[in-house]
């Protein structure tokens, strides 16, 4: 499945280093505010050690990586679901995103200019925060009003549908994000199609100077957002853009070498994919052949012919059976055969469960 995350933040915040360093991308970057001024992509593959394992064992011709989309938001500012600033329509670009990734600045750096003048990672928190939550205000408040007038009449549908934005409205008023109303199943549904900002998942990235890698709770920038997203549930992970920059220009025995000598086990970069990963509730399937070993990405409880669709859809729609080997099973039985060998490969229905990590093979006839 397609995965989009979609990078935001303040003008000069690093949001376009970060975005470079872990795409490999070349966004336009620079010591002024405004310097990226329309929407960049980069795709990039997901590290799966687990991959690289079972390619020791089959020895396939290629490795394909499970991938990930990031797109570069040109910088938000106060008032911007307003116009200002480079205006609105870049808040209309997130709409097309499974999940928010929010840098914050939490680095001190006279050269780089703040957009609201002084550094208060908190506080620039809330500004990026609330102009989602006006955007998504407008965008619920021109539907109700449409709905209210059709339920009038005894519309049904649109009785129900007043009922689900009146709760969605009122947590908006409140500054609170439409993901902290209390919904059930059936009104989450019905919202899908508006795609809200305030809805969709949210990873917060503190964007540190290089000297509190080691310690990144020594930045009282980054203690205080820590805080903050403490309080609100929000997952945080704290990366030095400027260093991951530097390192992505490297080789890899330098990489590591600098990676040491800053205190770390691994690079921002892994981490940051990782979060971002985790953030969507996804996890991974593989095959496993001699043409080659591939990581799969699906939802978290995604069943045999779902993810069979992941591949093809005319795996799905004429899914048969699934033959599936768990990896550890793999590891330890040196491969698919010795597996068998050991009955530990499992024929599955339609209505199995598929595990993070299951090696599977599909039988499907159309």
């Amino acid at each position: 499945m397609a995965v989009r995350c979609g990078i935001v933040g303040l003008p000069g915040v690093g949001k376009s280093v970060l975005f470079n360093a872990m795409t490999r991308g070349n966004a336009v970057s620079g010591n002024f505010l405004f310097c990226t001024t329309s929407a960049t992509t980069g795709i990039v593959d997901v590290p799966d050690a687990r991959l690289h394992k079972l390619a020791e064992i089959v020895k396939p011709q290629k490795i394909v990586h499970a991938t990930q989309e990031f797109v570069d938001i040109p910088g938000l500012v106060r008032g911007a679901s307003k116009g200002e600033g480079l205006g609105n329509s870049f808040l209309t670009d997130i709409r097309d995103m499974n999940a928010i990734i929010q840098v914050v600045r939490c680095f001190e750096n006279p050269d780089v200019p703040h957009v609201e003048t002084t550094l208060d990672a908190a506080r620039d928190l809330d500004v990026v925060d609330m102009e989602l939550v006006i955007k998504d205000m407008e965008v619920v408040e021109k539907s109700l009003e449409r709905y209210q007038k059709t339920a009038r009449s005894g519309n049904k549908e649109s009785q129900a549908m007043v009922v689900t934005l009146e709760k969605i409205l009122a947590v908006l008023n409140e500054g609170k994000w439409a993901s902290a109303a209390a919904l059930d199943k059936d009104e989450l549904f019905s919202l899908k199609s508006y795609c809200l900002l305030t809805q969709k998942p949210m990873l917060l990235v503190g964007n540190i100077d290089e000297k509190d890698i080691p310690n990144p709770k020594a930045n009282a920038h980054y203690a205080a957002l820590e805080k903050v997203a403490e309080e609100r549930g929000i997952p945080l992970i704290p990366i030095c853009a400027k260093f991951e920059a530097d390192l992505a220009q490297m080789d890899n025995d330098d990489q590591a070498i600098f990676m040491e000598e800053a205190g770390l086990s691994e690079s921002g970069r892994v981490r940051f994919i990782r979060a971002s990963f985790a953030l969507l509730n996804l996890q991974t399937f593989f095959t496993a052949g001699p043409k080659e070993v591939r990581a799969w990405t699906i939802p978290a409880g995604a069943t045999a012919p779902q993810a069979a669709g992941a591949i093809h859809s005319d795996f799905e729609r004429g899914f048969i059976r699934a033959r599936v080997i768990s990896f550890d099973d793999f590891m330890a039985c040196k491969g698919e055969q010795g597996a068998k060998e050991a009955g530990k490969q499992r024929q599955e229905g339609k209505n199995y469960i598929v595990k993070d990590s299951d090696v599977v093979e599909f039988l499907f006839n159309v």
